[in-house]
């Protein structure tokens, strides 16, 4: 199937996509804060999703998701980023997924387009609950920091 086809041309080329996307995140105006970052540990955020994209997009580890962004959100503040650079940096990771899925040109044919469209269903799900949960960790740590409880 395409979507599987998709995911593998992602994990295979997750270095190089990271690389990508860092030099995009490093140089937009929406994320000045990502030099808070080593530029191996900000590597190793979009790595950790293309590296592993077969993985997340499992409905049996939902929870790890939650897990693993609440943790992410949480860290981002600790390294003084902002909440709107977290969303920033898991929205331009998924934008160069799809940037290179087009580049690659696998998608010619209509069923390729519809199998791709299932596939983005699944990539959008993900991301939705990853900057959710991320949000969510952020504002956690914020509120501990600030001595207050969360509701």
């Amino acid at each position: 199937m395409l979507a599987e086809k998709l995911v593998d041309v992602i994990e295979s080329k997750a270095d190089e996509l990271a690389w990508k996307w860092y030099g995009d995140v490093k140089n937009s105006h929406y994320t000045p804060n990502i030099r808070n970052l080593s530029e191996e540990e900000a590597l190793n955020v979009a790595k950790n999703v293309y590296k592993k994209l077969s993985y997340w997009l499992t409905p049996e580890h939902e929870s790890e998701v939650r897990e693993a962004y609440l943790s992410f959100g949480a860290s981002m503040f600790n390294r003084g980023l902002r909440m709107e650079e977290v969303l920033m940096i898991l929205v331009l990771i998924k934008r160069h997924l799809w940037l290179h899925l087009l580049e690659e040109g696998l998608m010619t044919t209509r069923l390729d387009v519809y199998q791709a469209l299932e596939l983005n269903n699944r990539v959008v799900l993900y991301f939705d609950r990853a900057i959710y949960f991320s949000l969510v960790g952020y504002r956690e740590e914020k509120m501990m920091a600030l001595g207050k409880a969360s509701f």
